[in-house]
């Protein structure tokens, strides 16, 4: 007992380390995915076919693989560029979250535009709105309404998935739990730091789940 309270201040001060980088990582793939996300949903919904066409590849190809070997790939193909230290490590972590979340982000975003009815664009249409004023003014709005539950299922997933980056030993949340079974700051052989690893993330992944509820309580007077 006496052991666990020595070493808590410790493992709880290398957790937060791993915690601020984990939430670094979250912030980045957001404030990157989302509009990349959009990008790519208009470029798979383009009337110029080629364009369509290898956007939708493109978006097969990065929901069709795992995250880790994008991860693996993105990190150790151009390893000229990149090198070694923790911050080309977070850098090409960045990267490979923002693609692999763009690619989920724009198919939910696809349904979202695709599943306003045609016949509210063309009222637009009626009414003298150019197409870029129907998208702001009727199409977004709606699809803001529609996307809310999909998007916070994949932010919330987003949360967790940050673990992934310790592949390539990028110093997260679990990686900083982990250090401690093999050995760090004098502390080895001790696996409950990881359990309270998971609180971080539960208690993470609780206050997002409530942010998420209160918006879409919001966004109920927007009937579809």
């Amino acid at each position: 007992m006496n052991t666990f309270i020595e070493q808590f201040p410790t493992v709880i001060e290398a957790l937060n380390v791993g915690f601020l980088q984990t939430l670094k990582l979250f912030f980045v793939t957001l404030a990157g995915a989302i509009p990349l996300g959009l990008v790519i949903s208009f470029g798979s919904m383009s009337r110029f076919k080629p364009l369509s066409y290898v956007t939708k590849l493109i978006v097969w190809v990065i929901r069709g693989t795992p995250l880790m070997l994008q991860l693996l790939i993105v990190f150790f193909l151009p390893s000229d560029l990149w090198g070694g230290g923790s911050t080309s490590r977070f850098i090409a972590a960045s990267i490979a979250f923002i693609i692999n979340y763009a690619c989920y982000f724009s198919e939910i975003y696809r349904g979202g535009i695709q599943g306003v009815p045609v016949g509210q664009q063309e009222a637009g249409q009626v009414l003298g709105l150019s197409k870029t004023q129907i998208f702001f003014k009727v199409t977004l709005l709606q699809m803001i309404k529609r996307i809310v539950p999909p998007m916070s299922n994949e932010i919330i997933t987003l949360v967790k998935d940050t673990s992934l980056a310790g592949t390539i030993s990028m110093q997260e949340l679990i990686w900083a739990g982990k250090a401690f079974l093999k050995g760090s700051q004098g502390i080895s052989g001790q696996i409950w730091p990881l359990f309270f690893t998971g609180v971080y993330y539960l208690v993470f992944s609780a206050v997002l789940t409530l942010l998420f509820s209160r918006l879409e309580k919001k966004l109920s007077y927007f009937t579809v």
